[in-house]
């Protein structure tokens, strides 16, 4: 079958990584050697943890491992939304730990203020723009969301001639804008500024280094290689996203999800004045299955979600990120969103990996004796809210009390997922189900129900 024409020159990459700005790729580890602080991963996660460390005591050793190339994973690959909240919205944070919802939302705004405040004072040219969001109403049931919101505080209601004056589609019928929950940003260039900052507070970067293996003895932590080379140390901070975890009891607490995303060329004047969008907010639409979709800073349009796919048996394969059928569904979709861009092109189309659990935002923990510490679960939250994990793994592995460590969130887990086929099973029943409550309204079948009754339901 025949692809969207739109998508005939559009090349198999994440657009984000297709720049001529790329740094030139930093040496594997050659030897072994020793720290005071292993990080694994070159993501959000494993490079904030880093520049936290070496902030907290610059005197502290610091290695950071990469398997492949900085940000080459989700980092570089995501809508470029870095929200506030700390829980995958504060709907969701409020069912599960309602009486924390408060503090986690305090202390999520407190987050991305101190992001902005450091991409700023390290000089991180990474296209912030603290621009707010906009959730959108493309069918009659969810108008009703969108004004309960409002009216619990959490945004402006704009009604369908407000919101279509904000940004013109004809699929809007009423939206909510959240002014300050949300910035844009380009996750790569984030990823980058984040790597050379480290290795300016003088954290070691090695990228093409996996690691294989943790062991703990008397004497600390061993990280063994791919390549055969050990790093002793007397911690270790994993930040290993969708990957299998290196610290194997929680591996049955996520599962990997492929999200999909198309990236424009730029929107010439005309064009953009055709949208409006004056404000550029970052924008969602309020489906169970839904889209997110941005301006760029040389105003093209990152438009991605949707399809949400799960593989059996957890797979994770290069091969995955290209799905020709997915990206012809967004193709349409985005020429239904906004008529009056037909004849746009596609110059990027791609996918990849994200890491959900069963609770939709990140959980944390130690092992071996609190020597090593992870973070995961983000499910597509992370660009602002792996700062906040950094943190959290920091005062886990220095064994400091804090606000942080002291919050319930922090000290509990989601359940896990089950094993196959049944995690396949029921990933594939609550997809179907979502989309069948997407076609009547919302309203939620016996499985979603049962879900909800039993803590692990979502709505998006």
């Amino acid at each position: 079958m025949t692809g969207h024409p739109a998508l005939a020159d559009a090349a198999p990459v994440p657009a984000w990584l297709d720049s001529p700005l790329r740094p030139v790729a930093r040496p594997a580890l050659s030897a072994d050697t020793a720290a005071d602080l292993v990080v694994v991963g070159g993501g959000y996660s494993g490079l904030w943890t880093a520049v936290l460390a070496k902030e907290r005591n610059p005197a502290r050793e610091v290695i950071l491992l990469e398997g492949q190339r900085i940000g080459w994973a989700a980092s570089g690959r995501n809508g470029g939304f870095c929200s506030a909240s700390l829980t995958h919205g504060k709907d969701n944070g409020a069912q599960r730990f309602p009486a924390e919802i408060d503090t986690l939302e305090r202390l999520g705004r407190q987050n991305l203020t101190e992001l902005e405040s450091a991409i700023g004072r390290y000089g991180i040219a990474c296209d912030f723009e603290l621009t707010g969001g906009l959730s959108v109403a493309t069918e009659p049931h969810q108008v009703d969301w969108l004004r309960e919101a409002a009216d619990e505080g959490d945004g402006e209601f704009l009604d369908q001639d407000a919101i279509r004056a904000q940004v013109a589609s004809p699929t809007y019928l009423a939206g909510l804008w959240e002014r300050d929950n949300n910035a844009l940003l380009d996750p790569a260039k984030l990823a980058w500024g984040l790597a050379e900052t480290a290795e300016r507070l003088g954290v070691r970067v090695h990228e093409s280094t996996r690691v294989t293996d943790l062991a703990g003895d008397a004497e600390g932590m061993a990280v063994r290689t791919a390549s055969g080379h050990t790093v002793r140390a007397s911690r270790v901070a994993l930040g290993t996203n969708a990957f299998p975890s290196l610290v194997r009891r929680v591996r049955w607490h996520t599962v990997p999800v492929y999200d999909y995303a198309l990236m424009t060329e730029p929107l010439s004047a005309e064009q953009l004045a055709s949208v409006g969008w004056r404000h550029r907010q970052g924008i969602d639409d309020s489906g169970n299955q839904f889209h997110y979709y941005r301006l760029t800073a040389d105003n093209r349009i990152l438009w991605g979600g949707y399809d949400a796919i799960y593989h059996f048996g957890r797979k994770i394969d290069d091969r995955l990120d290209q799905r020709p059928a997915t990206f012809d569904l967004l193709a349409r979709q985005f020429f239904e969103t906004f008529p009056q861009l037909e004849g746009l092109r596609f110059t990027h189309q791609w996918g990849g990996a994200i890491d959900t659990c069963t609770r939709f935002f990140a959980f944390f923990g130690t092992a071996y004796a609190g020597r090593a510490a992870y973070a995961l679960g983000y499910t597509g939250l992370g660009v602002g809210a792996t700062r906040f994990g950094a943190n959290v793994m920091l005062d886990l592995l220095d064994g400091l009390d804090t606000e942080r460590t002291r919050l319930q969130m922090v000290r509990s887990k989601p359940l896990p997922f089950p094993p196959e086929p049944l995690a396949f099973a029921g990933v594939q029943l609550t997809r179907w189900s979502l989309a069948a409550a997407d076609r009547k309204g919302g309203r939620r079948n016996v499985w979603l129900r049962s879900l909800d009754r039993m803590g692990l339901g979502f709505d998006s």
